[in-house]
């Protein structure tokens, strides 16, 4: 699994099979069950994980003990990453969404293989961009969309990124709970419960199976996308 994962990964797939097949004995697997701790925020940074299977959230503890949800990751995805470059603590905790597969590296070898491969600092310079662009939008929208639009983005992007077609919708393909939404979007999950509930009657999401299905065109109607 190793391999595959690193084929899935937008930095590492830059890399030849050769390649790939030569880093992979410096990775680990580990296996985690629904709300195992992968990592706690605070914790030294000595590992460089990707998600292989499952999904797991990233949080962050508020001072009044409430935890906010950052991000969700999908298979391929790269967590704990830039606090291993910089060798600061994790920012934030990673925690299993449901049982989930995960490879690392340590800090010292991933230094050692992007040596070898330059093309590697390059990638993962553009994968982080990425991602610091994609928090500046979700700040943004936090600030200034209304709550309504705030969750309609937010289940659109889920299902862009972790979704499978079915029956016309788009399911994503991971258990999400309305407290888990409201936690990523900044609002109780009163109002969440409400808003799901209104979408659902404008058929723009359905559930089955426990899972969200969401009218990707009707809801980019919806945002004027």
């Amino acid at each position: 699994m190793i391999a595959e994962t690193l084929k899935k990964s937008e930095i590492f797939s830059v890399l030849k099979d050769d390649e790939i097949k030569s880093i992979a004995g410096l990775f680990e697997e580990l296996m985690f069950k629904n709300n195992d701790t992968v990592f706690n925020e605070g914790d030294a940074s000595e590992k460089f994980y990707i998600l292989a299977k499952g999904n797991v959230k990233i949080l962050k503890h508020s001072v009044v003990g409430k935890d906010i949800i950052l991000e969700i990751m999908s298979p391929g995805d790269v967590f704990g990453g830039v606090a291993v470059l910089d060798n600061k603590p994790y920012p934030a905790s990673a925690q299993a969404m449901e049982p989930s597969v995960v490879i690392r590296i340590s800090r010292h070898n991933l230094f050692q293989i992007m040596e070898e491969y330059p093309i590697l600092k390059l990638e993962i310079v553009k994968y982080f961009s990425d991602k610091l662009r994609d928090a500046h939008e979700m700040l943004k929208n936090i600030a200034t969309e209304r709550v309504e639009r705030r969750i309609a983005s937010l289940l659109l992007k889920l299902s862009e990124k972790a979704g499978t077609d079915e029956q016309g919708f788009r399911k994503i393909n991971f258990p999400l709970t309305r407290q888990e939404i409201s936690e990523m979007v900044g609002t109780t999950v009163e109002t969440c419960i409400r808003t799901i509930s209104k979408f659902q009657k404008q058929g723009f999401v359905k559930s089955s199976g426990g899972r969200i299905m969401v009218k990707n065109k009707a809801l980019k109607e919806y945002l004027g996308d």
